[in-house]
């Protein structure tokens, strides 16, 4: 019979306290336990309901679908993390996808100054944003609602509300149409956010900083920590996500619309906040977010497999995503 050591009865006491943890954890509902469990349920029910849900293709189509707010919903999280909002992301997108499309038309069809351009715009709308929230003092719900609507209409305005057809093909290929190492580009792309999210915001002195910034702003002050400077940051790096959601969505479509993913900044928020990032800032976590996004386009997938009509998908897709977070703590 094998004699019990201290390092063993150590080692066994902490996994059961571990185990115990997890459990208290459940039956109290807190991400991000509650949020694994939607999502295997939205799998089983799915796959259940239809017979063409539980197959690689639809799968990857649903990975292509969540591409945009996944990208996007990285940067919001610093953002919500630091007690801020952008609701500007889906007018940065139009218009920095219109500077990307317009630049190489103008510029030698190069996709590098195409790439340059759409990254410039999302970073230069996301440091306006940040200046004006941290230096006048106003609220970020105010500042990027101006800026929403600012960004859209410029978007519309350079080109009187017209498409700019894009014909670079290595610009198709290295963000909307090839592969990488047998992955979809898009969802290439959605993977290169979240591991940069991740560094930053777990493994990064940034990363640290957003959470005091938001837990305590007041403390994070005192301490030492340039607030402002650290805000405007989140919001430069939501700006630049934007910019890169605006090459792959270009890409895809061959050509920038002004008028594309109106009302994309709620579903952007909502993964984020489903994914359980607080409003009240000072928690989140990169992961949870992606989980979000997925949990989203996998409910959107889900019900047009089913035949259900598009009013209804709002209205269950709204109900679903208030019932998760209301069964969650803060």
């Amino acid at each position: 019979m094998t004699e019990l050591t201290a390092p063993n009865v150590v080692a066994s006491s902490t996994r059961s306290d571990r185990r115990r943890k997890i459990l208290q954890n459940l039956l109290r509902g807190e991400r991000p336990y509650m949020l694994y469990i939607a999502f295997v349920i939205l799998l089983v029910v799915f796959s259940l309901s239809s017979p063409w849900f539980l197959s690689v293709d639809n799968f990857l189509n649903i990975g292509r679908q969540t591409t945009l707010v996944s990208i996007i919903a990285v940067g919001m999280t610093f953002i919500i993390i630091a007690r801020q909002i952008d609701l500007s992301v889906a007018s940065t997108l139009a218009l920095s996808g219109m500077a990307a499309a317009l630049a190489m038309s103008q510029i030698n069809n190069s996709w590098i100054v195409g790439a340059v351009a759409g990254l410039g715009t999302g970073a230069l709308v996301g440091l306006l944003n940040g200046i004006l929230t941290t230096q006048l003092s106003i609220p970020s719900f105010l500042v990027t609602l101006g800026s929403l609507s600012m960004a859209r209409g410029l978007a519309m305005m350079v080109t009187n509300t017209k498409p700019v057809i894009i014909t670079n093909e290595t610009y198709f290929a290295i963000f909307g149409e090839g592969t990488f190492l047998g992955i979809p580009v898009p969802i290439a792309w959605t993977l290169a956010a979240m591991i940069i999210g991740i560094l930053l915001l777990h493994y990064n002195v940034f990363g640290r900083r957003i959470y005091a910034v938001g837990g305590n702003p007041t403390a994070a002050l005192y301490s030492g920590i340039n607030t402002k400077r650290i805000t405007t940051a989140a919001f430069v790096l939501t700006g630049t996500l934007a910019g890169l959601a605006a090459l792959v969505l270009s890409a895809r479509s061959h050509a920038a619309r002004p008028d594309v993913v109106q009302g994309m900044e709620l579903d952007v928020i909502a993964a984020v906040i489903l994914g359980g990032c607080s409003l009240f800032g000072g928690r989140g976590y990169i992961l949870g977010t992606l989980f979000g996004s997925l949990i989203i386009g996998t409910l959107n997938n889900g019900l047009v497999l089913l035949g259900v009509s598009s009013p209804m998908q709002l209205v269950i897709k709204g109900a679903i995503i208030v019932a998760a977070v209301a069964f969650t703590k803060r």
